[in-house]
């Protein structure tokens, strides 16, 4: 099988964020023993036009043939291979309030090849405290315990007014992929990585989308 790297593909990030989720479906129907599927019935599981399914998987070639469908074991390692989840990736959390600690205890359960090793706040109350088996550290020690660990993502759980604060000291520990619960956009370099959720705006989009589809 080819390698495919997703730093030698230049793909759309809307595709970007669609392929966890296909590879997850893919998954689901191995365990499920479905050998092979077309892109009308993924598109029926995925809640996807078949279009945008198809033009999704032609950035990485081939991937299906035409009245056959997708064979489901091979799909599986070629997105394994482009979202190289073959290697164990570390995560550091920074800000262990609920939401850091609810991150820790739940700990990528669904995904073993996600694993969260360290954890930081900057608050005196909260170092020390062990969370989901995890020592939480003071954000004083992140570069040296982070190298240690070998973390390669780190997720900011901080309020938005020490995100940018918070992010700093993570590019500073050279980590270019991190996750960042403040919807507030914060200065980065060009080879940094950040990928913003905020809840507030998904939970309006969720209660608008209902409104509008029960009206």
């Amino acid at each position: 099988m080819t390698e495919i790297n997703l730093k030698d593909v230049n793909i759309p990030k809307a595709t970007a964020k669609r392929l966890p989720l296909y590879l997850r479906t893919f998954l689901n129907l191995d365990m499920e023993g479905i050998d092979r599927i077309r892109s009308t019935q993924l598109s029926q599981i995925m809640q996807q036009p078949p279009i945008t399914i198809r033009k999704d998987f032609s950035y990485f070639g081939s991937l299906g043939r035409k009245g056959y469908g997708y064979d489901v074991q091979y799909m599986i390692k070629v997105l394994e291979e482009i979202l190289d989840v073959r290697e164990t990736k570390k995560i550091a959390v920074v800000g262990c309030g609920n939401l850091g600690k609810a991150l820790i205890n739940n700990g990528f359960r669904r995904n073993e090849n996600l694993e969260i090793v360290c954890a930081f706040d900057n608050n005196a109350d909260v170092v020390g405290d062990k969370v989901g088996g995890i020592v939480v550290a003071d954000m004083k020690r992140f570069k040296s315990v982070v190298r240690d660990k070998g973390v390669s993502v780190a997720i900011s759980t901080v309020p938005s007014q020490f995100a940018q604060e918070a992010v700093d000291v993570i590019v500073d520990a050279d980590i270019t992929a991190i996750l960042n619960f403040a919807p507030d956009r914060v200065r980065v370099p060009k080879n940094v990585h950040v990928q913003y959720i905020d809840l507030t705006t998904e939970l309006l989009t969720l209660i608008l989308l209902d409104e509008k589809l029960g009206s």
